[in-house]
Order: C-alpha cells, then sequence, then structure tokens
C-alpha cells in the first residue's frame, strides 16, 4: 500500500522487529476506559486486526497477508476491514469475534479505507485508480445484501477519499483534493450538495463525534508534520488539540463520550511505513495528551466503540 500527499494515507508495511513479540494477551492500555477499541498492528510481523479493551488484547485475524483498516459497524456486531488475502485489497466484514468473514467487494483495483454507513446497509470505500503519474482516489458504496455498488458524488471535479459519517445528520465528511493539496470536505446524502470545511490544502481524515456536532481531522498547516485539530460540523471554530512539534499526530477517532480523541503518533516520519506508531489520547478540554497502548508493531487505524 501507498500513501497519498502529507497526509498518510494508508498502514504500514511489514517491518523487521527486533526483540521477540510478546504475547498480544500479555499488553494493557496504559489509561483505564470503557468500550472496546478495534486496531491495526504489525506486532506480529505482518499487518493483523486487534481487539482492545479494559481486559488487554485479542487478536482477531492472524494469517499471512494483510489485514487492515478496521471499522465497527453502526450496531457493534461487525468490524470491516480491508486484505488482500486475493490478490488485491478488497472491504470484508467479521463479527466481533473475528468468526464469519465475508467478502463484501470484489474487483480489479484496490478498494480501501471505508466506513459504513448509519443504517449499517452500506459501506462506503475508496478506490484507487491507478494513473500513469501516480493514482487518483473515488468514493463508492456498496450495498452489503445485494452487493450492487454505485459510485459517491460522481460530479466532484478531483480526488475524494476516506468517508466518515454523521451519525445524526445526513452528512459525510471526507478527505479530497481538487487542485493541489488534500482538504476537508463535508457532502450532503440528501441535497447533494459540497461543502469545503478547509482550504489550505493541509488537511485530512475527518471524524465525527457520537453527537454529529464536532469534526477531529488532522492538519499540519502549524508544524509541518501533522497534529489533531478539532472543528464543528459546518467548519467554525477550528482548535488545535495535540500541541507537540516533534511528533506526526495522525489517524484520530473520538471516545464515544465524545470527552477525548484517540490518534497515533510517532517521532520519525508521516508515512506510516517508516514510524514507529503508537496509541495516545488527548483530552478534548485540557488537551492533555497520554500515551494510551504501546505494542513492538506499528498500531494504527483505531475505531471505539
Amino acid at each position: 500500500m501507498t500513501s497519498f500527499g502529507t497526509c498518510s494515507k494508508n498502514g504500514p508495511d511489514k517491518k523487521d522487529i527486533q526483540s521477540p513479540v510478546p504475547n498480544a494477551d500479555s499488553l494493557k492500555a496504559e489509561v483505564a476506559f470503557d468500550g472496546e477499541i478495534v486496531f491495526q498492528s504489525d506486532m506480529d510481523g505482518d499487518n493483523e486486526i486487534y481487539l482492545l479493551t479494559s481486559k488487554g488484547v485479542k487478536k482477531l485475524t492472524d494469517n499471512a497477508w494483510s489485514d487492515e483498516y478496521p471499522k465497527w459497524s453502526p450496531d457493534g456486531k461487525w468490524v470491516a476491514f480491508t486484505s488482500n488475502r486475493t490478490g488485491n485489497f478488497d472491504v470484508y466484514i467479521m463479527n466481533e469475534d473475528g468468526e464469519q468473514v465475508r467478502q463484501i467487494t470484489s474487483g480489479p483495483r484496490d478498494e480501501v479505507e471505508h466506513a459504513w454507513f448509519p443504517d449499517g446497509r452500506r459501506i462506503a470505500y475508496t478506490e484507487e485508480v491507478k494513473r500513469p503519474f501516480g493514482k487518483s482516489y473515488a468514493l463508492w458504496a456498496v450495498d452489503l445484501g445485494s452487493r450492487v455498488k454505485s459510485r459517491l458524488m460522481p460530479d466532484f471535479q478531483g480526488s475524494n477519499a476516506l468517508p466518515a459519517f454523521s451519525p445524526r445528520e445526513p452528512l459525510m465528511a471526507f478527505t479530497g483534493k481538487k487542485t493541489m493539496g488534500w482538504d476537508v470536505f463535508v457532502y450532503n446524502l440528501e441535497t447533494k450538495a459540497v461543502k469545503n470545511l478547509t482550504d489550505n490544502g493541509k488537511t485530512c481524515r475527518p471524524d465525527f463525534s457520537a453527537d454529529g456536532s464536532r469534526i477531529a481531522y488532522v492538519s499540519h498547516e502549524s508544524d509541518g508534520k501533522g497534529d489533531i485539530w478539532m472543528m464543528g460540523r459546518d467548519g467554525g471554530g477550528k482548535t488545535r488539540l495535540t500541541l507537540r512539534d516533534d511528533s506526526y499526530d495522525y489517524f484520530p477517532c473520538w471516545s464515544p463520550d465524545g470527552r477525548s480523541v484517540l490518534f497515533c503518533s510517532n517521532t520519525k516520519s508521516m508515512y506510516a511505513e517508516k514510524g514507529d506508531w503508537d496509541l495516545y489520547l488527548v483530552d478534548v478540554e485540557t488537551g492533555r495528551v497520554a500515551l494510551f497502548f504501546k505494542s513492538p508493531g506499528r498500531d494504527v487505524f483505531p475505531d471505539w466503540r
């Protein structure tokens, strides 16, 4: 997998782990928390999906291919993820125990970083299209029952990727590029209107809070590396949450109570395959940052229910 622009798009490739990998069952979160978090890690040598609870870590996939980007379904019964087990990357779902794996998409192109529609009946995903120079990206939707695919925002002039849905309104935030650089947009599923929420070409990866009122996102406008920011669903009230000029802070997701944002950080590179990513937590009110989870591998793409 690759990365797009300065907003690192995809997860890590395999890396050499110098020390023996501990049993995942022995790993614990550094901070007490409620709920369940799925995430991607290569702590066993390749990308697998893990489940983190207050009791510890459970491996949900265990195989020789790359399983990436887990996302809870709205009812919490299923996890959507991407895998290259058939050659290229497609979208799959499995139950919360890692069983009943079902392939949802199949096509000649990589179909990756996705999000559940709020009704749980469809999944939006990013299709990577190879060009003579680089790649472009487009958002599609697939119906889980019929497996029928449809293009989202066919009139959007430019690349569009990384969908995130509001749980309260018919809104889909996404990362888009019309000319130079990436920005955060929001798409109204009913009116089909698109609104630009940022316009500096330096932002990406929006994530709605549980009440739909706020969006966490990544921006590298302040330190040139990447920080977690927050804004209202209409783009107002932009606030920098992580003031960490020595680190690359990416891949945000909200805590269910809306008080914190879980994110991934490293000090080496904005590109995921070069970093040693761990999970951190930032308190939205105070800005206090704490290490949340660390393993010998790269821990990325958390999703908290």
